[in-house]
């Protein structure tokens, strides 16, 4: 796998990708200080399947942090000019979080780019959109959470640094992603965990329900973080999703 920075619309970004050439391309996208490191399982076990990029946006991971902080459309232009600028094609677009916020503006803005759109754990939810209840809810999904998650959360969130992290924070509540996801022209599919309480049921399913191709499924067992500690299964459903385009 190589490690590369790349200078993409003025902005530095640092990218993973396993150079394999066969098969599909799946670029994944983090989120709020996260960066390429969580994606670890989702990354191997879909691999096997194409070829897997995956993108540190400005300011998080090992990319360094831009004058000032980009709203969510300008994100998704920054997805763009990369996915143009490394000429992927046509990727399956993958946004955790934050990423799914990037993500349906990137697809918003150029469907012809991405025919196919996951949405894992789609922020921010409209009912509950202030800062103070959205810590609370992150609060809850890390309470009891695995080691290993809690490690690779502290890891990134050092490289960010708080008040790189409050910035996009604000860029995140600022955005309404439901005024996005209604222009999504993509065949799409939408993850939760059911533990998730950043992500609940019935906001989930209002996502699921805006986006006029897209379809909903749950990962028994886990929160926010679904696809660190069950990369298989998230994976497994991507390409099922995927699989249906590719038979139809």
């Amino acid at each position: 796998m190589s490690v590369r920075k790349v200078l993409v619309s003025g902005y530095e970004v640092v990218t993973t990708d396993t150079d394999y050439q066969s098969g599909r391309t799946f670029l994944l996208v983090h989120g709020i200080g996260m960066g390429i490191s969580y994606f670890a399982q989702l990354s191997a076990s879909l691999e096997s399947h194409g070829r897997v990029v995956a993108i540190d946006l400005p300011g998080f991971g090992d990319a360094p942090e831009p004058a000032r902080a980009l709203t969510m459309a300008a994100m998704g232009k920054v997805l763009i000019d990369f996915v143009e600028l490394e000429e992927l094609g046509h990727p399956v677009l993958v946004g955790h979080s934050m990423g799914t916020q990037v993500v349906a503006e990137a697809a918003a803005q150029r469907p012809d780019l991405f025919p196919e759109v996951v949405l894992v754990a789609p922020t921010v939810n409209r009912h509950e959109r202030t800062v103070r209840r959205q810590a609370w809810r992150m609060a809850q999904d890390l309470f009891g959470e695995s080691p290993q998650v809690l490690g690779i959360g502290m890891r990134n969130y050092a490289k960010t640094g708080p008040r790189w992290f409050i910035k996009k924070l604000r860029s995140m509540m600022d955005h309404a992603i439901e005024d996005t996801l209604v222009k999504i022209q993509a065949h799409t599919l939408v993850i939760r965990g059911k533990r998730d309480p950043v992500c609940p049921l019935v906001w989930v399913e209002e996502v699921t329900a805006l986006i006029p191709n897209a379809t909903m499924v749950e990962v028994d067992n886990r929160g926010h973080e679904t696809m660190v500690k069950d990369g298989a299964c998230v994976a497994g459903y991507i390409l099922d999703h995927i699989s249906h385009v590719d038979h139809a």
